[in-house]
Parts: structure tokens; sequence; C-alpha cells
């Protein structure tokens, strides 16, 4: 195999590599692709797929779906990633204590009945996704776990026959429209800033920003790559003109 035809492979191999890197990692950045396995049932909120209000135990795959700055609309698969069981919304709070590390936060709820999904927090984030619920089921939750439970004043179908995919779908539309309020344990109800502390502007305006995955960006690799590509098929030229006087 000549010189110039190796060089050209690992040019091509090399920029192969780069992209398929590339754009893994900022996807992983944008939906914040999470696996949690629980080992009870859990009771989620939002709207999901009839007969899976309550998960059993198991592994699932949380991601977002679509963000906005002020709110997220989380969904949960299993782990295959093949069915949809869930679409949340979820309202970033600073309030909520944070860790380093992937943390699913639950409502402490009666012997016997499962826990209620309370909050989410992605490693790196200061902040949790604090899910919200159906009116009716925030009542019972504040009331029982006498702590404010974030909801949705606006009716929203609770269970659908198809998993919901798409941010553009109807009920999907609805949650990001939807106003949320918040309920305390009295039974009052209350504005979202009473309970709830939004992350920095910097913060949410860098999660808000789907279309930044796919524009260019000075931080990429590629140029680097596409760089170091050229230089490899100059100094193979190079090589393969030296070797000609030789001869």
């Amino acid at each position: 195999m000549s010189i110039l035809r190796t060089a050209t492979m690992a040019v091509f191999g090399l920029a192969l590599m780069g992209a398929v890197f590339s754009s893994g990692a900022k996807a992983d950045e944008w939906n914040r692709k999470t696996v949690m396995t629980f080992s009870g049932p859990v009771e989620i909120p939002g709207v999901h797929l009839k007969g899976w209000g309550v998960l059993p135990a198991g592994t699932y795959v949380f991601k977002i779906l679509d963000s906005q700055s002020d709110r997220h609309i989380v969904q949960i698969f299993n782990q295959d990633e093949t069915q949809c069981y869930a679409t949340i919304l979820a309202i970033p709070n600073y309030r909520l204590q944070a860790t380093d590390k992937t943390v699913i936060t639950f409502r402490e709820r009666p012997a016997g009945e499962p826990e209620a999904l309370r909050a989410w927090f992605y490693p790196g984030r200061n902040w949790g996704e604090e899910f919200v619920y159906p009116k009716a089921r925030a009542v019972e939750l504040a009331k029982t776990t006498k702590t404010p439970v974030l909801f949705m004043p606006a009716e929203i179908p609770v269970e659908v026959v198809q998993p919901i995919l798409t941010a553009d779908a109807p009920v999907v539309l609805q949650l990001k429209q939807a106003p949320v309020m918040a309920l305390q344990p009295t039974g009052e109800e209350v504005e979202l800033a009473a309970v709830v502390t939004p992350p920095p502007a910097v913060e949410l305006q860098a999660d808000a920003a789907p279309a930044a995955a796919v524009l260019p960006a000075t931080s990429s690799p590629l140029p680097l790559i596409a760089l170091f590509g050229l230089l490899a098929l100059g100094g193979a030229l190079g090589l393969t003109m030296i070797q000609k006087r030789i001869r």
C-alpha cells in the first residue's frame, strides 16, 4: 500500500471518528440521557401510556425532549429506548439541593403506596428538574407529604394510547404552554416564584438552545482534525515526490 493511500485512509478515519464523537457528546450533553434503576414501584406525573401512571421496579432511561428557558419536557423510556412511557413537564428549581451525581428524589408516601417522583438531578447541574403534577393529584400529595407541589391548572390528558415522541405533538405543545402554579400543604395556591428559584440566566440559556447542537462551534474538534488531515496529505505527497526522485 502506498504512503499516499495510507495517509488518505488515515485522514478519512480521523474525520469520521471526530464526527461521531463530536455529535454524540453534544447530543448527550443536551438531552441529558440518564439510565436509572428503581428497586420498587414509582408514581410519575405528566402524560403517560395507559396503565403506566406507576412504573414497576426496573431500569428506565430519562431524556430531555425539549428545553425552554423556564421549563423542560422530560421523557421516560424503557431500557432499550424502544418504548416511551411518559412525557413530563419539569421546572428548573435552584432551591433543590444538588450533588455531583445523578439523583432522583421522591415524596414520602404512606406504607404500601408507591413513592411519588419529585425531582431529577443531572450531574454537574446545581439545580433539579422538579416535576409538575395534575392539580387533583397535587392536592393529595401536598397534604400527605406536607411539602409544596407544582401543578398545572389546565386540563391536559393524563393517559394516551400511543407514545408521545415528538416535540411538536399536540399534548407536548400543551405542556409547553400550560401555566404552572404551586400548591401549599394548607391547600393554598401560590405563584411559582413563591416556591421555585430559577437557575442563573446563563445556565438556562445554555440549556434552552438545542439549535446549538447543530450549528458550527469554535470549540468543535472537526476543524483541527481537518487541518491535521491536510498536513498529512501534504506530507504524503512530499514523501512520494522524494521517492520518485530517489528512484
